[in-house]
């Protein structure tokens, strides 16, 4: 099969083409035809050496898709060869035919392509465990979300709307924040002109904050969050060192979390996809979530959307077609 490799860690330009041999599915596994694969932050991080797979996983990039089942492996009950799926990844995604796990798989929701199922995975569960379990979000509360456009901010913002939570976002553009208040935003603050911590101040404060940025924002986060607020961190795009009154932690009862999704285990997510389908499935079948996306490429172009990833115009997801027949 055809497939995409990073052939050294650097720039988007090391992404190249290589034939390798299509997996075969082990117990409780399946592979997956790939029709369209998602583009992630984390994708570009591996690429740059900086996020390495686990030891049982793929060298391959790739973290989600959405296509046909190909092959099962023993064990496997719920899927047949044909059906069609998208999927969480350990990896492997930049390529014909992707191998997973039965349970971490979902059917494509009704009225979605395959083009946007594809986007629905790695945000998905991201969100869910991040925002919901880790992060407690009810109804009622003032969540606020930093880098609203991004994947994972289109997806927060849809999916705190549906619970009832009231949604503030930042992000760097008066464009981008149209797209934010579109999504379901009640408040979008663009990072460029306000001070997100004055302006969370003023409304209260932040029940629950979900950031991907870390550096300064850290200490902003803290002073924007309500007393009893909680901070759930998921990536540090501008660092992970800084120096923090943890006094004010203590003094206010904050807390502070965070997770990273492909290092759980194969057991966490699958429960995880259960708790999607019960859940952010239905959101998706009554309108209340749908994926926003920004481009797509071709599984060659590659270089070309994680240049695009890496860029800061972009607004939602990116992804790439692999499987022409679909």
């Amino acid at each position: 099969m055809q497939a995409m490799e990073i052939a050294q860690p650097g720039g988007p330009e090391v992404l190249r083409p290589i034939t390798v041999p299509v997996p075969v599915p082990g117990h409780g596994q399946i592979v997956i035809r790939v029709a369209w694969a998602g583009v992630n932050r984390p994708d570009a991080l591996q690429r740059a050496g900086l996020y390495n797979p686990p030891a049982n996983a793929s060298a391959l990039p790739g973290l989600e898709c959405a296509g046909h089942v190909a092959a099962v492996g023993p064990g496997v009950t719920r899927w047949r060869p044909g059906d069609a799926v998208c999927a969480l990844l350990p990896g492997g995604g930049y390529a014909q035919y992707a191998l997973t796990r039965a349970d971490h798989a979902l059917p494509v929701p009704e009225g979605l392509t395959l083009r946007e199922a594809a986007c629905l995975p790695e945000t998905c569960f991201t969100v869910w465990t991040n925002v919901v379990q880790r992060g407690s979000l009810k109804g009622g509360e003032r969540f606020l979300v930093h880098g609203g456009t991004s994947g994972i901010g289109t997806t927060a913002i849809q999916i705190a709307r549906a619970l009832g939570a009231r949604v503030f976002a930042t992000a760097g553009s008066d464009e981008k924040c149209e797209t934010c208040l579109s999504l379901g935003a009640e408040v979008a603050i663009n990072y460029k002109d306000e001070d997100f911590a004055a302006r969370m101040r003023a409304a209260d404060g932040a029940d629950l904050i979900l950031d991907m940025v870390g550096g300064s924002y850290l200490p902003r986060n803290i002073k924007a969050l309500a007393d009893d607020g909680r901070l759930v961190q998921i990536a540090f795009l501008t660092g992970s060192k800084v120096e923090l009154n943890f006094a004010e932690v203590m003094t206010r009862r904050l807390t502070i979390t965070g997770s990273t999704l492909r290092p759980q285990s194969d057991l966490a997510k699958a429960r995880l996809a259960t708790e999607l389908e019960t859940h952010v499935w239905p959101m998706i079948a009554r309108g209340a979530l749908r994926p926003v996306m920004d481009s797509d490429f071709t599984l060659q172009d590659a270089p070309q959307a994680h240049r695009r990833i890496e860029s800061p115009g972009h607004i939602g997801k990116i992804v790439m077609r692999v499987d022409h027949d679909d």
